[in-house]
């Protein structure tokens, strides 16, 4: 329900790519390091939000956020400030929040409903929800001859399209689909996005807070990190579940990192053990009560994924987390400081009593307030405050853990690595982030990506 071409007649400039091969010199595959200056360089951070920002699908919004024509949400793809909108024919339109007179913002609230437009308040210029221009303050500019309001509008993202109900957006019009920029990866999606036939929403609105550190490191920490748990957040997990536990030995050994196109998620298969850090057993119960017909329609693999210990990222800036449905995008605004915006995600045909139960769960844990988030926030900073020293900046790296723990036989899609206590899903995020930095076609970026083709399954088995 998403549509790319409500978009007015004036042709809209989309920058091309370039190429930074130095830059993607600084990824070390062969020694599985990473160089210190791409959490910290101001002009990496330039070259990203060209190679990278400029051209991947982003994520914008949920369906149900914009239910209604007119219905909106402002958000970001970098750090060019974006409206998404429901048209009247029940499509979905994107533009860049931008004035194309001077250059101010035409929409100055996070979200509306059932707008009929936007105006800016610098001359009055007015805008349609499809982005053209409907009119100026009507002193000036509607009486000049020469004056040609259908070759003025706002500019529209190049492409916006959605999959089970998350929309999602790229500047570049020659993207591959975004079904195909997830390829095998939607199997894993859909653990969270298609495990009942109701569908998914976002419920309690936004939380938005500020970090001061660079957007990779919380990317890659929800990619595939699992070791830090164990030290990090086992005094929040304590607290929340009312005494000691051993995080490390709920660890399962049928654990697994996947990996297609730079995207991961790590899980270790427990069924509730993230669901059991929201800290209301009755959560739990609910997901061990629909292991059955989940298992039914996904298959026993991803219905053990449901409300495991896991987590994910899209890349490059989308991530959440299944057993806790909490999803969020890191904003990028600079080298050291992200936008963080969360979400609870639950299904539509969930009890009430469940949705709010998940919600105050996310306020628990992953808020500006939560006992998570504050030790990951703090990590995150200091990781990017720490690498700006001169000397320390010029240290390399390690992402070494786990390179012979490749999992070749497995007939899961992408790529496998067993345990989720290494840094395969790392290496693949940084080895695409090389690759979107030394390419400028994305001929070049299909043919880079070495992921093993999806293996022939049914919705149901594995």
């Amino acid at each position: 329900m998403c549509d790319a071409k409500a978009r007015p007649d004036m042709q809209p400039v989309y920058p091309k790519a370039g190429s930074y091969p130095d830059f993607a010199d600084l990824v070390d595959d062969s020694r599985a390091q990473v160089d210190r200056r791409v959490f910290i360089d101001r002009a990496i951070y330039e070259a990203e939000l060209r190679q990278i920002f400029g051209r991947a699908w982003l994520f914008l919004a949920h369906e149900s956020q914009i239910p209604n024509p007119g219905d909106f949400v402002r958000t970001y793809m970098g750090e060019d400030d974006v409206i998404v909108v429901r048209q009247r024919n029940g499509r979905i339109g994107a533009y860049l929040n931008s004035c194309p007179h001077r250059g101010n913002r035409v929409c100055m609230v996070d979200s509306g409903k059932k707008a009929r437009g936007f105006i800016c308040n610098y001359h009055g210029w007015s805008f349609g929800i499809d982005g053209r221009l409907n009119g100026t303050d009507g002193k000036v500019y509607d009486k000049d001859p020469g004056f040609q309001k259908s070759e003025i509008g706002l500019t529209p993202v190049a492409q916006v399209a959605s999959y089970q109900g998350l929309v999602f957006g790229t500047f570049d019009p020659e993207a591959p689909s975004l079904e195909e920029y997830f390829g095998p990866f939607t199997w894993y999606l859909d653990v969270m996005l298609d495990n009942d036939e109701g569908g998914t929403e976002f419920i309690g609105g936004c939380v938005k807070s500020t970090v001061e550190c660079n957007w990779k490191f919380p990317a890659e920490n929800f990619v595939g990190d699992i070791l830090h748990a164990f030290w990090t957040h086992q005094s929040g997990a304590e607290a929340i579940l009312g005494g000691a536990v051993d995080l490390g030995s709920r660890y399962d050994e049928r654990a697994f990192q996947a990996s297609v196109y730079g995207h991961g998620i790590e899980t270790n298969l427990d069924k509730v053990g993230n669901t059991r850090t929201l800290g209301f057993p009755e959560l739990n119960d609910y997901v061990l009560g629909r292991y059955e017909a989940v298992k039914a329609r996904l298959g026993e693999v991803r219905a053990r994924m449901v409300g495991a210990v896991s987590s994910c990222t899209v890349f490059p800036n989308f991530s959440f987390l299944p057993g806790q449905a909490t999803f969020r995008v890191w904003h990028p605004k600079g080298p050291d400081r992200i936008d963080l915006y969360t979400w609870t995600l639950v299904n539509r045909n969930m009890p009430e009593r469940i949705k709010e139960l998940y919600r105050k769960g996310t306020m628990i844990t992953f808020s500006p307030g939560g006992v998570f988030e504050m030790d990951d926030g703090e990590n995150w900073e200091y990781c990017t405050k720490a690498n700006q020293g001169w000397v320390t900046r010029h240290q390399k790296l390690h992402y070494g853990l786990g390179q012979d723990s490749g999992w070749a036989e497995s007939s899961l899609p992408g790529h496998i690595h067993r345990g989720s206590l290494n840094d395969a899903n790392q290496r693949q995020f940084y080895r695409r982030w090389a690759e979107f930095m030394r390419f400028d076609s994305w001929g070049d970026l299909q043919r880079a990506e070495t992921a093993p083709p999806a293996k022939p399954m049914t919705r149901a088995a594995e």
